[in-house]
């Protein structure tokens, strides 16, 4: 059979043949063939129609005085020419071609099979095949345009328009718009003279105020006759003369600029503005100097770091802010190394921290580590000033006082620590400094170490060879305080460590069900290391003065070997036992339990007891500014992975998650360690700290593994709860220290609640505002009055509360079933605990 063609349907003809559902799809592919045509021929008249649109909107025209007429022509030159190439390359489509481009992506082509004629007549076989085109063509689904632009426009000049049109529409005004329409009227005025009769000069005048204001733009041509103008002082004040008959006069600020056809000048004073005829009347508004204000007297942490609080304000927001620090010389006692002229030494300026946003009403705090300055621990003068927009500075009365450093209780180090301090001085110092460090390492067999030895004795050649440079200064200096702190905190710190490692070494073995061979030897180990930890905190704790020791003020808060002894034989007995589990849970809170010991014994190595009861608020203080640095952190790596994910990028994300988890996680074990010294455990407001730091450490916990799975938005909002549960936290434990502080001021007799008997206010002695407080040890238990044992016997038994500690000892339960890293027999055992409990 041969079939034929008989026709090609022209527009508005064949359509109608077609069924229901092929006629619709050929009409939206013809609708979107018109289009893909339409945007090939018209975008660049777009683009450009787009960017005149949002110049005139956003009120970009009327600043560009003298070549706006140039700009504005071209711009409509290209306007003209892109609408003819545009109507020139437009053609239109046609039915038969909408049919063709409808029919390829059909197969087997069967709208022009439906137009074929058969050659030979109509039998049963071809209308066979004409059911099964039909059939084929209910199938067809309009054709999607593709106006294939990128190829056409590779640099992007149409979406350049459209982001200018959005950003147009959303920051621009009829107001602009109209400011924009009136500059390029004047510029279409006729020529001086020609009707200079009639409209006389014209002028166009604005008004900028400083940024850091945050004030509008004014266009003073808008401005309403009589209107008086008020700016902030600082306003930059701008005209734009336009014919050559307009005057200006003004006595409100000193001119700037020498082009008379363009004046500009600054708002100083009020005063008045006359141009062209035109009165304004200008009131300038005064800006206030910043102020400046210091807390209380700078505090020193137990690691020398110098915490300064402050409060600053200015009425349009302060724009930095510093703490001046001066050496007081008068106040020095000028004796032994400090006798001779100090080298030239310039002062510290620290920049202050100042939150983002409004900073009209600042709180903050400084933090700085200055223990390492040569002037530590000498007299110093703190100013600190502020400064707004322009440049008025505020600041604040000098403090005088020490500068806080850390303190060295070991001789040696001590001695290392005024050499250095000597030689920083004042090079000259260096003789007397080399006579000393000989006498120091005289004889050193059993008391000065023999890599130390030689580093000392190294050091005195340099000093004995002549005069120092201030690189060798320097670099002897760094030597020195190493040593020093090699010296003060060596000893503790490889003890602690060996601790430590006994103490891991041991878990690990439990948990892998090693032999009881293997475990009663590292039980012996941990035991040793123990001793020597504990032994070598008594023996650092002894070279302390009074002031400085940890046990002033509350005795009760120290543990005893007596009750570590204690400890350590119940892990031995449930070992025995055969019950791992429970001497693993027991394990790990002996862990806490040195972990707070050496917690405690550094926060006595500050300033004295007496400030001992705001130690645990202020720890807690600088754990909720590290959250919220942390928090901070993880909002800009999540703008940093959109950006990357924007580009294209897909590295990077992991390891940034796992460091800032790191930090969340060990962020979270520095909170639990504070529970086990938070005081006030049994009152209602203590309690209620503690639940609020449990909700925070969960908070952290879920934020940390948020992390870890890439999910930052989700970490932001735990670390979000997590910083609200610590605000709450040291909300009760105020409330806490208020209560106490007022029952304490009602003692009877004068006596002091929770002291000794003769401990009076009038006496003299600091008052903790904890006193009063069941005594506990390290893990929060209550103590006899001594402290010596634990009152009820059991190393298990913490608190006051023995509900709150079954359900904390519930919770541990749960979490440590659900860690898949556990032995399998262990969280069976926990399984079965929690069906039972």
């Amino acid at each position: 059979m041969v079939v034929t063609a008989d026709h090609e349907p022209e527009d508005g003809q064949g359509a109608e043949a077609l069924p229901c559902g092929v006629a619709r799809a050929l009409r939206l592919t013809r609708w979107g063939m018109v289009w893909e045509r339409a945007a090939r021929a018209f975008w660049p008249l777009a683009a450009l129609l787009a960017l005149g649109f949002s110049a005139l909107w956003l009120g970009l025209v009327a600043p560009l005085g003298a070549a706006l007429p140039w700009l504005a022509g071209g711009w409509l030159a290209a306007v003209i020419v892109a609408a003819g190439l545009g109507g020139w390359r437009y053609r239109r489509v046609r039915l038969p071609e909408a049919l063709a481009r409808l029919d390829a992506t059909l197969p087997g082509r069967p709208l022009s099979a439906l137009s074929d004629r058969p050659a030979l007549g109509d039998d049963a076989l071809w209308r066979a095949h004409l059911d099964q085109m039909q059939a084929i063509a209910r199938t067809a689904r309009p054709v999607r345009p593709d106006a294939d632009l990128p190829r056409r426009d590779p640099f992007a000049l149409r979406l350049a328009g459209m982001v200018a049109l959005v950003m147009a529409l959303i920051f621009g005004g009829a107001g602009q718009m109209g400011q924009g329409l009136r500059a390029i009227a004047a510029t279409m005025t006729p020529p001086p003279g020609a009707t200079a009769t009639a409209t006389g000069p014209a002028w166009e005048g604005w008004a900028e105020p400083p940024a850091y204001t945050r004030r509008p733009t004014l266009y003073l041509n808008a401005m309403a006759e009589g209107a008086v103008l008020e700016l902030p002082k600082g306003s930059a004040v701008s005209f734009r003369l336009y014919g050559g008959g307009a005057e200006l006069s003004q006595d409100i600020g000193p001119d700037e600029g020498t082009d008379p056809t363009a004046p500009a000048f600054r708002a100083e004073r009020s005063g008045a503005i006359e141009v062209a005829g035109r009165r304004f009347d200008v009131t300038v508004l005064p800006d206030a100097a910043p102020r400046i204000r210091a807390g209380a007297a700078p505090t020193r942490r137990a690691d020398g770091r110098m915490i300064q609080d402050f409060t600053a304000s200015d009425d349009h927001g302060v724009v930095s802010a510093q703490a001046l620090i001066e050496l007081d010389l008068p106040a020095i006692d000028r004796r032994f190394g400090l006798a001779a002229d100090p080298d030239p030494r310039d002062p510290v300026r620290l920049d202050l921290p100042l939150p983002r946003g409004d900073r009209r009403e600042v709180q903050g705090q400084l933090a700085e580590d200055l223990s390492r300055h040569p002037w530590a621990n000498l007299p110093v003068r703190i100013t600190l000033r502020a400064q707004d927009g322009i440049q008025q500075v505020g600041q604040a009365d000098p403090m005088a006082l020490a500068l806080p450093g850390r303190r060295f209780f070991n001789p040696l180090a001590a001695t290392l620590i005024e050499m250095r301090r000597d030689l920083l001085w004042a090079r000259g110092n260096a003789p007397r400094s080399a006579e000393i460090l000989r006498a120091v390492t005289w004889r050193p067999d059993g008391f000065v170490a023999d890599d130390l030895y030689a580093q000392l004795r190294g050091a005195v050649g340099m000093l004995e060879a002549g005069p120092l440079d201030p690189d060798d200064r320097d670099a002897l200096a760094e030597a020195l305080w190493q040593a020093a702190i090699q010296l003060e905190d060596g000893g503790l710190a490889d003890a602690l460590q060996a601790m430590r490692e006994a103490q891991q070494k041991l878990s690990e073995a439990i948990r892998n069900g090693a032999s009881p061979d293997e475990i009663q030897r590292l039980m012996d180990a941990l035991r040793e290391a123990t001793d020597a930890y504990t032994r070598m905190l008594a023996e650092r704790g002894d070279g302390q003065d009074q002031a400085d020791s940890p046990d002033r003020g509350q005795q009760g808060q120290q543990i005893t070997g007596d009750q570590i002894q204690q400890m350590m034989d119940e892990i031995q007995r449930l070992m025995n036992e055969g019950r791992m589990a429970e001497a693993q849970a027991l394990l790990d809170q002996f862990n806490r339990m040195m972990e707070n010991l050496q917690v405690q014994q550094q926060q006595g190595q500050g300033e004295g007891q007496g400030q001992q009861g705001s130690q645990p608020m202020n720890r807690l203080a600088d754990t909720l500014r590290e959250q919220q640095r942390l928090s901070d952190e993880a909002f800009r790596e999540r703008q940093r992975q959109q950006g990357r994910q924007g580009e294209g990028q897909d590295g990077g994300e992991g390891q940034d998650g796992d460091s800032l988890a790191d930090r969340q996680g060990a962020l979270r074990d520095d909170l639990a360690q504070q529970q086990g010294l938070m005081p006030g455990q049994g009152s209602e407001q203590g309690d209620e700290a503690r639940r609020q730091l449990d909700e925070a450490g969960r908070a952290m916990e879920d934020a940390e593994q948020a992390l870890r799975d890439g999910d930052t938005a989700g970490a932001m909002q735990r670390q979000a709860d997590a910083i609200r549960s610590m605000r709450e936290g040291m909300r009760a434990l105020g409330d806490m220290a208020a209560r106490e502080g007022q029952q304490g001021q009602q003692g009877e007799d004068g006596q002091q609640p929770g002291g000794q008997p003769g401990q009076t206010a009038e006496g003299g002695q600091a008052q903790s505002p904890y006193e009063g407080q069941p005594m506990l040890d390290p893990l929060g238990r209550e103590s006899s009055g001594g402290g010596n044992v634990i009152t009820n016997g059991d190393p298990l038994a913490e608190g006051l509360d023995p509900a709150r500690r079954a359900r904390d000892l519930l919770d541990e339960i749960r979490r440590r079933s659900g860690q898949p890293d556990r032995p399998q027999d262990e969280r069976d055992y926990l399984g079965r605990l929690l069906d039972r409990f």
